[in-house]
């Protein structure tokens, strides 16, 4: 059994930023990080799953927005190398979440760097930019409420209304550290700037070009072969179904019942095989002792 949990467990850490090394998440002791081990946000983005589920959400969604699929389009390699953009945006949600303060300053200040050289034209003639505070609201948000509902169905659906706006406050501190102003602090703050965005989402044919490069993606092992086919079905599944509508990959009732059937069985195996993940370093970090 710990074999196969090893095995499980190294497949695992394959697929996040832990891969990338280059962040200390055990070191120093007693480093609080940004938010501490009392956060909400350190319980919300704690479970694989619900965060790889969410970060599929998350994508498809931001991606409706034309100005954030330009920035993507035109000077990222997602389309080659889909993994290691995942694998990179994994690694700055747990260094800033579960790191220590330092390396969490430091991924944030790397960030920002790095949004004031993605700057273009979109493809409807309008100019955009990465550190465009309005722009950086909108990823921000599309990610956070992601993450959040995937929590809320696939890990604590009994998370209480007021920690739910806790973790909207918390991870709002991100959003501004890298320029987003006007950030939602709330659910309802978050229903009322989805509502608002509405009219401003497109699919189009890089929209959907983008969906299906996601969709089709080739796992990194035969091993990860079915769970991640069923992540992305879950990842559709959770998004808001005006979106999923707009994207034309709205699921059936049928397709959800066995797709969230299918995760609260994968779901429990990965928790019982994943014991080093960021958050099991932090928390080693911080003094604490976690069950196997």
């Amino acid at each position: 059994m710990e074999i196969l949990r090893r095995r499980i467990e190294n497949q695992v850490m394959s697929l996040t930023g832990l891969s990338l090394g280059g962040v200390d998440y055990e070191n120093p002791p007693g480093d609080p990080g940004l938010f501490g081990p009392d956060s909400a946000c350190w319980k919300v983005h704690s479970d694989f799953t619900c965060m790889i589920i969410g970060g599929v959400a998350a994508l498809l969604l931001q991606m409706l927005h034309p100005l954030a699929l330009s920035g993507v389009w035109d000077h990222s390699r997602f389309r080659e190398d889909m993994l290691g953009r995942l694998r990179r945006t994994g690694q700055f949600i747990a260094a800033t979440t579960f790191g220590n303060q330092t390396d969490a300053r430091r991924l944030i200040e790397k960030v920002r760097m790095i949004h004031t050289h993605v700057k273009g034209t979109a493809a409807d003639g309008r100019p955009y930019a990465a550190d465009d505070p309005e722009l950086l609201t909108w990823v921000h948000v599309a990610e956070v409420s992601s993450f959040l509902k995937a929590y809320l169905r696939y890990f604590n659906p009994q998370f209480p209304p007021d920690e739910q706006d806790r973790y909207y406050r918390e991870v709002s501190l991100i959003a501004k550290q890298l320029g987003a102003r006007q950030v939602p602090e709330s659910r309802a703050e978050v229903e009322r700037y989805l509502d608002m965005m509405r009219p401003q989402l497109v699919c189009d044919e890089r929209t959907r070009e983008i969906t299906r490069i996601l969709l089709s993606a080739p796992a990194p092992s035969a091993l990860a072969k079915p769970f991640g086919s069923l992540i992305m079905r879950a990842g559709i599944d959770l998004l808001p179904e005006w979106a999923a509508q707009q994207l034309d990959i709205l699921p059936g009732q049928a397709e959800r019942h066995l797709v969230r059937a299918g995760i609260n069985r994968t779901a429990p195996l990965l928790r019982w095989a994943v014991r080093n993940g960021s958050s099991h370093r932090a928390r080693r970090r911080m003094g604490q002792t976690i069950k196997p």
